[in-house]
């Protein structure tokens, strides 16, 4: 499958003081999984394998209970095209 875009915002229901730490270990994970990815202030953005990132969405939800989450609410953005999409291809003017 093409190059898709996901972005996923995570909000697990934990103490305030442990957000910073669940979500360090989310980014962790995409790290560990070699996507192209890219931190934002309320979201991140992954590039690759449709199904691939559906996969670390599904992990990233799973990671916030084990960390003590309760609930975990998480917003989540696709943008896939048959023949691909890139990150590059929307912020490159920014850059």
């Amino acid at each position: 499958m093409n190059n898709a875009n996901v972005s996923i915002q995570v909000l697990p229901n934990v103490p305030e003081e442990k957000l910073y730490p669940v979500v360090d270990k989310i980014i962790e994970y995409i790290n560990s999984t070699g996507v192209k990815y890219e931190v934002g202030p309320m979201e991140t953005t992954m590039e690759g394998d449709l199904n691939l990132l559906l996969d670390i969405v599904r992990k990233s939800q799973e990671i916030c209970i084990k960390e003590g989450a309760a609930r975990v609410c998480s917003v989540i953005k696709i943008d896939y095209k048959a023949e691909g999409v890139t990150m590059d291809e929307k912020i490159y003017k920014y850059r």
